[in-house]
């Protein structure tokens, strides 16, 4: 299934009306897509002979032979997108031909062929119109409907991308619920330029906030850190980048980036940005625009349906690039270089500045003093040589940690071996049923051939003096022949001083095994070849098998009865402790994690009312029991977790007005999302006036923010909300500084460590923590529950 979601089906209309060259793409949704979308443009059309094929899985015209794949520059190719739209949905098309005299309506099935055709007017250009996308799996339809503000959302995201890098095209964007009016989601003008496109949809105030991107060639710390040897660039990266300033940040919502104009996904991309970016500022993510040049045939777009995620041939030297080029400027920026310095003029001075370090000859001492501006660019120079610096670990101390500690090779070889060869020795034991047994020399150290072992051969007597003999081989140590799974012992006159053991290690198997009766008791055992052996004495049969013996067993059906019952109480004792050993990790800053996983995993909610108190200890912390286990609790930090979640559920926060309401500049789909959620703003204190009539990213103006005490807030906690609610939209939830501040009071209003407790007040604080959300931890970090010890594992020991 190539259309997942709304945005996939969005994003496939869009595509193919820039595919078709046209310059003004309109998108139409009704309640927020899910009734209708519909998506127009000023394009070529589509020619009569290709309205069969229109709609046909893997029917496309634009590529015409599998080589094009390699240079294909279109953002479709492969004729899927709209069979699966009406395998999802109905979809009707209105389109004409740039060389037809009057355009054609056509309706198709959900298999894709053309139910029905007529004449219809319109200009130059494609309609495509789907209703009620997902209607034909009932399942996805309502999950669809469900979250179908969520699902808008990431749609105006992927939108924002076309509209960004799509310069010299209109789109726009509007939704209609209902009956209402059309609100504008999205517009662009067709400008020429990313910067004004940026401008069009995040306003002027964000374009104020950005540097364009200086692609440097990676510095030598970096290439090492890759592993580089950089002659050339084969990428050509172009873009804005917000700077590193305290406020002039943003979320990670507003991140673009592309690889030959076509927006993607590109992970350890967006992990580099970032993380350059939070060695300058770690409490804001930069907002980006970036598109990444390369030649097709270094590029690998047809990864995934959405082709969101690209495959790069160059990808380390491009992360090695961004790397000391972001460093560079960020380092730039930290240091105040340059004050009010335009945006355009970014680019020309870092280069500038290069160039002269490179070409500068060195000055003596004697010369005229510098220009104020020669000695401000050597300043540069300098501070910008230290911002390559930062944050870099030699490629050898890498290599060092993570050089594995070898053990010699030939440790735990013999251990290896013997335990092979002593697996073949009970192979060969079970082979002894056939008269047959054979002993391998294997357990020598795995230095001798299998025909230098023991070898025992049953034969019937009375062909025993018409066949070659075989005697003991001496290459085997006279122990081993005793525990090497012989089933009897062989006990001669003077065995013992022959080398042979009186112990049997195994069960009896081997039935019999011939001895020479030649051989005297102090005979040294030797491979013998025939010509030694032609005067040696016939071999005789010794049965070696003891005869089975009955023996009666006394039986009884309730004592195997009670036998199987306490096995079984035994087991689920077993299973008992097992669980009681649940938890595992220790009272300790490092473990923290894992005592909040076992906890949460084996506790409930309800459990915390059926703890009885033990005692209270050092006046800060209670000992409480749930069966065998016993806990200890912080007090302090328990009540202040209960009074926080009480004051961020009831808490409503007193606002005050401004003298003239305040713009925002927010987008239109920040918009939607406040417009959607007044209520929640209403609870943390905000209020707004709303002029639907208003242009889009003008119908909100701040009336009032709320206030307390020394608590101060502003449009940044505004901002934060809307990107909380875009995540869980109609969810109660408060902005960072309004936590700080119920933290804060949640702590002073709290039981204090040194104050005494009775025993109703500890059960209290303990019966608390069963009706709270998250009562494993204190607003600041703190826990408020560990696990101490099980009893019946200290009864049991």
């Amino acid at each position: 299934q190539v259309v997942l979601n709304l945005c996939t089906a969005v994003k496939e209309l869009v595509e193919n009306s820039l595919d078709a060259g046209a310059t003004n793409v309109e998108v139409k949704l009704k309640d927020y897509g899910a009734d209708l979308i519909e998506v127009s443009d000023n394009g070529y059309g589509v020619e009569e002979d290709n309205f069969e094929g229109l709609t046909l899985k893997h029917y496309t015209s634009k590529i015409q032979d599998f080589s094009d794949l390699i240079n294909v520059e279109t953002f479709g190719f492969r004729g899927e997108a709209l069979s699966s739209l009406c395998a999802l949905s109905n979809v009707s098309i209105v389109t004409c031909h740039k060389s037809a005299n009057i355009g054609t309506r056509l309706v198709f099935d959900h298999s894709g062929k053309i139910t029905r055709r007529v004449p219809f007017s319109r200009p130059q250009g494609t309609t495509v119109s789907v209703q009620q996308l997902f209607h034909t799996l009932p399942v996805r339809h309502k999950e669809f409907q469900r979250n179908i503000k969520k699902e808008f959302a990431k749609m105006v995201q992927i939108l924002q991308a076309y509209c960004i890098i799509c310069t010299g095209v209109r789109i726009n964007c509007t939704n209609q619920v209902g009956q209402g009016k059309k609100q504008a989601v999205v517009s662009t003008s067709g400008s020429s330029t990313l910067k004004e496109n940026i401008g069009a949809i995040f306003g002027h105030k964000q374009v104020q906030t950005l540097i364009p991107f200086v692609q440097l060639l990676p510095s030598g710390e970096v290439c090492e850190e890759y592993g580089l040897n950089v002659s050339a660039l084969p990428t050509n990266i172009a873009g804005f980048v917000s700077q590193c300033n305290h406020g002039d940040g943003s979320t990670t919502d507003r991140q673009f980036f592309f690889i030959n104009q076509r927006p993607c996904d590109p992970g350890k991309v967006s992990k580099v940005v970032n993380e350059v970016y939070h060695m300058y500022n770690r409490h804001q993510y930069p907002f980006v625009v970036l598109n990444i040049c390369a030649e097709s045939g270094c590029v690998d777009i047809n990864v995934t349906p959405d082709k969101r995620q690209i495959l790069l041939q160059e990808e380390k030297l491009l992360l090695a690039i961004l790397k000391t080029s972001l460093m560079a400027m960020f380092g730039a920026d930290v240091n105040k270089l340059v004050v009010n310095q335009k945006l355009t003029d970014v680019e020309g001075n870092l280069k500038s500045f290069l160039r002269n370090e490179k070409e500068a000859p060195p000055l003596d001492s004697s010369t005229s003093p510098l220009p104020p501006n020669r000695g401000e660019k050597s300043e540069i120079i300098a501070r910008l040589k230290e911002s390559f610096s930062l944050g870099k670990t030699s490629a050898f101390q890498e290599t060092e940690k993570a050089q594995p500690k070898h053990r010699p090779a030939n440790q735990g070889m013999f251990q290896m071996d013997s335990t092979l060869a002593g697996r073949k020795l009970g192979e060969s034991n079970e082979d002894t049923d056939s008269g047959l047994g054979s002993v391998s020399a294997e357990s020598d150290g795995g230095l001798s051939t299998p025909e230098t072992g023991i070898h025992f051969r049953a034969e019937s007597a009375a062909g025993s003096s018409n066949r070659e003999p075989h005697f003991l081989s001496a290459d085997i140590q006279s122990s081993e022949c005793g525990s090497s799974g012989v089933s009897r012992p062989l006990e001669p006159d003077g065995s013992e001083e022959g080398g042979f053991s009186r112990q049997a290690t195994s069960p009896p198997k081997a039935k019999r095994f011939k001895i020479c009766q030649s051989l005297s008791p102090k005979a040294n055992f030797s491979a013998a070849t025939p010509e030694q052996d032609s005067g040696a004495q016939p071999l005789y049969d010794v049965p070696v098998k003891m005869e089975k013996r009955t023996v009666p067993l006394a039986f009884s059906w309730s004592t195997l009865t009670d036998r199987i019952q306490r096995q079984i109480k035994r087991q689920e004792t077993e299973g008992e402790m097992l669980k009681f050993r649940q938890f595992k990790a220790k009272i300790s800053p490092e473990e923290n994690k894992m005592a909040e996983d076992e906890l949460r995993k084996e506790i409930r909610k309800e459990m915390f009312a059926k703890m009885d108190i033990v005692i209270e200890f050092n006046l800060g912390f209670i000992i409480a029991k749930l069966k065998s286990d016993l806990f200890i609790i912080d007090q302090h930090a328990t009540d202040e977790k209960y009074n926080f979640e009480m004051l961020q559920e009831h808490t409503v926060l007193q606002g005050q007005k401004l003298i003239q309401p305040q713009n925002l500049n927010l987008t239109a789909v920040s918009e939607s999302i406040l417009m959607d959620n007044l209520e929640i703003f209403q609870k943390n204190g905000f209020d707004f006036v709303v002029d639907e009539n208003a242009p889009v990213t003008q119908r909100v103006k701040l009336l009032s923010l709320p206030t307390s005490k020394n608590w101060t807030f502003g449009p940044q906690d505004v901002e934060e909300l809307i990107f909380m609610l875009s995540d869980s939209p109609g969810i109660m939830c408060r902005p960072s500084r309004v936590r700080q501040m119920f933290a804060s009071r949640a702590c002073r209003k709290s039981v204090m460590i040194g104050t005494a407790l009775t025993a109703g007040e500890m059960k209290k604080l303990i019966s608390h923590m069963g009706e709270i959300e998250h009562p494993w931890n204190c607003p600041h970090g703190r826990p408020t529950i560990r696990h101490l010890v099980n009893l019946d594992l200290i009864t049991q020991e």
